[in-house]
């Protein structure tokens, strides 16, 4: 099994030259944990299709419980552990594929919109709720359609990562079991708010990167 290092270095090679050991003490941790549930997973036999596949199952269970938003937040939190840690097998096995990578996009994309259906049943204008999926899934297009012409490089990290995209959509969930249906409707209208206005700022970090790294 690969220690470490050599885990670092192979998920490195499949994000584009992002390197895990170099991120801020989150995201060193968070991919230091899926290190270690991963290599748990690889040794019980757990495939990457498989894992994706609990991932998303996950997911979709979301907006069926959101009627109870402290399950619900579970929920995501368990797929999103189930997202890293696929990765993480794909890695330590040795089956990291690019089809594996395609499916795991799109149950990246599949989950996030079982996420926002969630939040809708919780009191959000939908308008808005559909702009911030529309611009987190721009985001991932432009960064795909960038690799595809030529960028090797992730190019930069914006605020509107997945992970700031998760972290907000249970933050929501958590304020909404605490509240009352008014007021539980006005706090989660802020917290989408704030995903779209980083949606937003992080589509710009990010077009600037890829014009830069494209034209050089």
């Amino acid at each position: 099994m690969p220690t470490w290092e050599e885990y670092a270095a192979g998920w490195r090679d499949l994000h584009g030259g992002y390197d895990p050991r170099a991120g801020s003490p989150f995201v060193r941790g968070w991919l230091r944990l899926a290190y270690v549930l991963g290599r748990a997973a690889a040794r019980a036999g757990a495939t990457p299709t498989v894992v994706t596949g609990i991932g998303l199952i996950l997911s979709v269970g979301v907006p069926v419980v959101a009627r109870l938003p402290f399950l619900a937040a579970v929920l995501v939190l368990l797929s999103a552990v189930a997202d890293t840690i696929d990765g993480a097998v794909a890695v330590l096995t040795g089956r990291a594929s690019r089809s594996g990578q395609v499916y795991d996009g799109l149950a990246d994309r599949v989950s996030e919109a079982c996420w926002l259906v969630a939040l809708w049943f919780l009191g959000p204008p939908g308008w808005l709720l559909l702009g911030c999926g529309g611009l987190s899934w721009l985001h991932e297009y432009v960064r795909a359609r960038a690799a595809a012409a030529g960028m090797s490089e992730i190019g930069v990290v914006t605020v509107a990562e997945r992970p700031t995209r998760i972290i907000l959509v249970v933050a929501s969930l958590v304020v909404a079991g605490f509240l009352p249906q008014g007021p539980r409707a006005a706090a989660v209208t802020v917290l989408v708010g704030i995903w779209a206005v980083l949606a937003v700022v992080g589509f710009g970090q990010l077009i600037v990167a890829v014009h830069a790294k494209l034209r050089s």
